[in-house]
């Protein structure tokens, strides 16, 4: 693979990941209720679900998931109902801090935050026949498949890490300068964010079919 092939490479994923989609839209809603540095967990989650994905379309496993219909929609919707779930209990528990009470809720534990990263993901397992019809694009047959493929891998982690950082950054940002009243309002639309990542999925999984 040439640098030029990279570069191009780099452009075309810039030009994918300019739309937030649910693994996004899941960040924004953990890190401006959770705060930035916890909600690097739920990052580090769905980067999980990328690198395996990744590695089952490297291994030629895409064929197999493409054929599994019924493994497929059931993985999908689970993940749909999830996030609604979750959406929906963000919701309700949108309350104002209490000072009489220290002005604290119970921290959501880092594993759950990484679940939440690595459904939200994994709850997308065409990502393997779409990471199996980019990667080929980019490989040249007169090199060695194994090195390309983990450059191509390797920077398409860190592209989706830093938009999932900024996202996280500009989310914890207005969190903190929001309070009381202010404050609920910005864990339901967190919740909502997280119902709009579920809906993102199901349309997906409608249109995909």
């Amino acid at each position: 693979m040439t640098f030029e092939i990279w570069t191009i490479y780099i452009a075309t994923v810039l030009a994918m990941m300019s739309t937030p989609g649910p693994s996004q839209l899941l960040m924004l809603s953990n890190s401006g209720t959770h705060g930035f540095r916890r909600a690097l967990s739920t990052a580090a989650g769905d980067l999980t679900a990328n690198a395996l994905q990744m590695l089952a379309a490297g291994l030629g496993l895409a064929a197999i998931i493409a054929t599994s219909t019924t493994a497929l929609g059931m993985i999908k919707w689970a993940g749909v109902v999830y996030l609604i779930w979750l959406g929906l209990r963000m919701i309700r528990r949108a309350t104002p801090d209490d000072p009489a009470i220290g002005g604290t809720k119970k921290a959501v534990s880092l594993g759950t935050l990484w679940m939440q990263g690595f459904i939200t993901s994994a709850a997308n397992p065409k990502a393997v026949v779409f990471f199996a019809a980019l990667f080929p694009q980019f490989i040249s047959a007169d090199h060695a498949f194994w090195p390309q493929f983990l450059i191509l891998s390797a920077t398409y982690i860190v592209m989706d890490g830093a938009f999932l950082t900024l996202y996280g950054l500009g989310a914890s940002w207005v969190a903190k300068h929001f309070k009381g009243s202010a404050k609920v309002w910005i864990d339901r639309l967190g919740g909502g964010f997280m119902i709009g990542a579920a809906i993102m999925l199901g349309l997906k999984s409608v249109t995909q079919n």
